[in-house]
């Protein structure tokens, strides 16, 4: 294996096109609404808070641009800290959801009075279309060392591999997703090769977290997941509508 050599990093990606899921907070339209008497005045807010926020890059869609926009002081599997953002994205629901879900579980497990409790949100799950020069990691022969790319706590060497992949023109990432590890996530390191579907394709989906799990609820299809160490195992899962693969 030739590391991370440059000219071997580019030799070894692909123009490839995906549809992938995405979730996040519910929309922030019925927060401010709260706030507000009318919609007039929603509108007011809403172009106020916009206008303190970072420029959008290119892409003005917002929830695909919105990871671009702003950095945190946390890493994530394929960022560090204060980096340019990455949209992560999966091929499936029951994987989008385990993935947004980990972290808000984690939290509430490492919460000493709240571990006890159960915390109840709101999520937007929409789709969108990535097609650029990918690196395939669950593919030989990136797949040979799978235990850097999914180390559950370790993010060193993918961090690396982000850095190489970004100076080598690599668009995006596809990656076995650790949290589910039946599911295939993706790392979009630049939003000029995301798009929306047409017609667009947005759900929202309820979500129970406690100590048992996740339990995901949108109209008669749920999912449900039970904790695993790093990740969580198969419960059970009701898909009512083949199409969210």
């Amino acid at each position: 294996m030739p590391g991370f050599d440059h000219t071997w990093v580019a030799q070894h990606s692909r123009i490839s096109r995906r549809q992938l899921w995405r979730a996040v907070e519910a929309q922030h339209r019925v927060a401010t609404m709260s706030l507000v008497d009318n919609v007039e005045e929603q509108h007011l807010l809403e172009h106020m808070l916009e206008s303190s926020k970072p420029p959008t890059p290119l892409n003005a869609d917002y929830l695909l641009v919105t990871p671009f926009r702003y950095t945190s002081a946390y890493p994530s599997r394929f960022r560090r800290a204060h980096e340019s953002g990455v949209w992560y994205g999966a091929e499936d629901i029951p994987t989008a959801c385990a993935e947004a879900g980990y972290w808000r579980w984690r939290f509430l497990m490492d919460s000493e009075g709240l571990k006890d409790k159960e915390v109840r949100a709101e999520l937007t799950i929409f789709q969108a279309r990535a097609q650029g020069s990918c690196i395939d990691l669950t593919a030989a022969p990136w797949n040979t060392l799978q235990h850097l790319w999914g180390d559950p706590l370790n993010y060193a060497e993918c961090h690396i591999l982000a850095e190489t992949a970004r100076t080598c023109g690599v668009n995006w990432l596809r990656y076995r997703s650790t949290r589910w590890p039946k599911g295939i996530c993706a790392a979009v390191l630049s939003p000029i090769v995301l798009s929306r579907p047409h017609p667009e394709r947005v759900q929202t989906w309820r979500c129970r977290i406690s100590a048992t799990g996740l339990h995901f609820v949108h109209g008669e299809t749920w999912l449900s997941f039970k904790p695993d160490g790093s990740g969580f195992l198969d419960s059970t899962n009701v898909l009512k509508d083949s199409s969210y693969n």
